[in-house]
């Protein structure tokens, strides 16, 4: 999309980006990035995926309006609607025309099957910034349906319509049969107006395993079509990539939050139990002691988008504060007999 109206939306969705940038250096106090999931339900069943279910209802959305609400009043600067299939949810567009009118960037990730003109239309009108699609083959295979020829049309939709910004995802590591899909993937992102990263397939619990050779080189083909970002961003993937432990204060929980379908407060989307605490309980103390709370689980972690929001953060003050879950639900084991916590994903 080249036109003119194209370019004043990217301008000033620019000038929004830079002035909650200068937010988030001016005070460690507010999150500056959270993931909301609105549905647990999923229209695919990926094999590789621990992030839905086939029967959750869509939260009620003057529920998720409170939430919404709090976290603008965190002073929160962008939301993602993550899931699940966020386009599940039936008053998405409002939901997401709450979050534009608190100030806050609004993003979708999606796995993009239900787009169409008519719903890039009703994305536009609703203020959506940014939108992600994750492509995880070429041929849609028995691991996963999101393959470039299923998707292709929808891509084409979005670069004709779409008035926000959108980053095509393609996948290596486990699961995926042929690593060069991921490298086809990007160039047709490219080609399409798109900007590209590649992510690197974790284990259950979000942590790294590093890349085969014919991968790792399709990874550095890819991070050069992405010079003008990838270095910023995501050079912490060169480590993941090589299976080598990144050094690092995660800062989850406080500048990022993810929070599931049951309006609790977790790291990410790979530890669902810490820290547990209800969303409408959280409060600037809990965000101040999960900033200054080292994570066990981060030297290993491949969640990009934790490592991204602590980049903004990495030089300052230290961790000191050990891990540790407030609200424990039932599948996650109590602390160790000597105080210590390791932490776990709830399945």
């Amino acid at each position: 999309m080249g036109t003119w109206k194209s370019r004043r939306i990217e301008w000033k969705r620019k000038a929004r980006e830079f002035g909650l940038a200068a937010k988030a250096l001016a005070s460690t106090s507010h999150p500056i990035s959270a993931h909301v999931i609105p549905i647990r339900r999923c229209n695919l069943a990926c094999k590789y995926c621990n992030e839905f279910d086939e029967t959750s209802p869509p939260v009620p959305t003057a529920e998720m309006l409170r939430r919404i609400e709090w976290l603008a009043d965190l002073g929160l600067s962008a939301l993602t609607f993550s899931g699940g299939e966020p386009l599940l949810h039936p008053d998405l567009d409002q939901l997401m025309l709450r979050v534009r009118e608190r100030g806050m960037m609004a993003g979708v990730i999606t796995n993009g099957l239900l787009l169409n003109e008519q719903r890039i239309e009703r994305l536009n009108s609703a203020g959506l910034d940014y939108l992600q699609i994750s492509i995880d083959n070429v041929q849609p295979d028995e691991v996963s349906l999101k393959s470039l020829k299923t998707l292709d049309s929808r891509l084409v939709m979005l670069a004709q319509h779409a008035e926000f910004h959108v980053n095509i995802n393609s996948v290596l590591g486990s699961g995926v049969k042929n690593p060069q899909d991921a490298l086809t993937i990007a160039y047709r992102a490219i080609e399409l107006g798109f900007t590209s990263t590649v992510g690197i397939i974790h284990d259950g619990t979000g942590q790294l395993k590093p890349l085969r050779p014919e991968e790792l080189e399709v990874f550095d083909k890819i991070k050069s079509l992405n010079k003008s970002h990838y270095s910023a961003l995501n050079g912490f993937q060169e480590n993941i990539a090589h299976g080598r432990p990144n050094e690092w204060r995660c800062r989850s929980g406080a500048r990022y939050l993810y929070i599931c379908e049951d309006g609790l407060v977790h790291y990410c989307s790979q530890q669902r139990g810490y820290p547990g605490v209800p969303l409408l309980d959280y409060g600037v103390e809990d965000i101040r002691r999960e900033f200054r709370t080292e994570k066990p689980c981060a030297p290993n972690c491949t969640v990009s988008c934790a490592h991204q929001t602590a980049i903004m953060d990495y030089w300052r003050v230290p961790q000191t504060l050990r891990a540790f879950s407030h609200h424990r639900p039932r599948s996650t084991p109590q602390a160790q007999p000597d105080g210590s916590d390791v932490l776990v994903q709830v399945e």
